[in-house]
């Protein structure tokens, strides 16, 4: 009985020991190769598995997420002959987990080789100055030249990004100076566009000053003229109808005896004006005779009127 009991529990150490080495429980996004007697049989994807004791084998594990790996940084030279170093980064993915098996000893390390030798290809192929500007296109020759080859790897190359181009100190002092040259260069080309812009802009300014002055200028001149114009033209209207009332008062009855009163009057004013301004005089002899000097100014204005009237007769005589 001791014996039976015995055996049974070898037997279940037995049982236990092969499930241990027979069971194989593979995680999601994980692959396992299965090799029996040393030859491929088969790749299990996620979940558990039993294999064959003694004959079969976990040989391989891949896991199908997506890996970077760092590219070490390296010495390239550009076509101009300046040393660079470069460093990256690299994502690729196992698509096929057989071939990456049997298809190549260390994707990974081929990987990063690759990746050194076709950046520096690459690199060597542009100037300085492009090597700056042109990092999607390097990086782009670099993914195109990997997922080449390792598509017989059974691996997929998504992305190559440079990290960092560091070149040498001579080269970045040179480079600094450039920069600080070409700096001040659009710093002056800015001020000088600046002034020039001001000088244009002042000179239209004095030009549309002079042009308003000068419209200014003739504005009032024109409305002086216009008002010298109106001006004479109401001193000739209140002329002619101060004349013509004067007329009108003569031909009145007693408009002749009050003409020879104002005229009467208006020379002895005068006449007593020049006594106190002047000691010494010039005067006619018949300056007494008042009534003779109103009946000659009266025969004048008589003559005038005279004209006047006979000039319409004639006038109306002739139309």
């Amino acid at each position: 009985m001791e014996a039976n009991l015995i055996a049974l529990v070898v037997l279940l150490v037995f049982v236990i020991f092969v499930l241990v080495k027979t069971a194989v429980i593979v995680p999601q996004r994980t692959e396992v190769v299965v090799e029996r007697l040393g030859k491929y049989r088969t790749t299990l994807d996620a979940g558990f598995h039993i294999l064959i004791p003694f004959m079969d084998k976990v040989a391989y594990r891949r896991s199908l997420k997506e890996e970077p790996i760092d590219i070490a940084a390296q010495t390239c030279i550009t076509m101009d002959n300046v040393t660079l170093e470069v460093d990256g980064i690299l994502y690729l993915q196992v698509v096929n987990s057989k071939m990456s098996a049997y298809g190549i000893e260390d994707y990974h390390f081929a990987a990063s080789q690759l990746a050194q030798t076709s950046l520096r290809s690459a690199i060597g192929k542009i100037t300085l100055d492009s090597t700056f500007e042109a990092r999607e296109t390097l990086n782009g020759q670099v993914v195109n030249a990997l997922d080449e080859a390792a598509s017989n790897w059974g691996v997929k190359v998504l992305r190559y990004e440079i990290k960092d181009i560091q070149p040498p100190r001579t080269v970045l002092e040179a480079m600094e100076k450039q920069m600080r040259a070409e700096r001040e260069k659009r710093a002056e080309i800015a001020r000088s566009e600046g002034q020039k812009q001001a000088i244009i802009n002042k000179a239209e300014g004095d030009r549309a000053e002079a042009i308003s002055l000068s419209e200014g200028e003739k504005m009032k001149r024109i409305n002086e003229a216009e008002g010298r114009a109106q001006e004479i033209l109401r001193v000739a209207e209140a002329n002619a109808e101060g004349i013509r009332r004067i007329a009108e008062a003569l031909s009145a009855p007693g408009g002749q005896e009050a003409a020879n009163l104002d005229v009467a009057k208006k020379y002895i004013e005068e006449f007593g004006k020049l006594a106190k301004e002047n000691n010494t005089m010039i005067v006619p002899g018949n300056l007494t005779d008042i009534s003779g000097m109103v009946a000659t100014a009266m025969s004048t204005l008589s003559h005038v009127k005279g004209t006047g009237t006979t000039g319409t007769t004639g006038t109306s005589q002739g139309a």
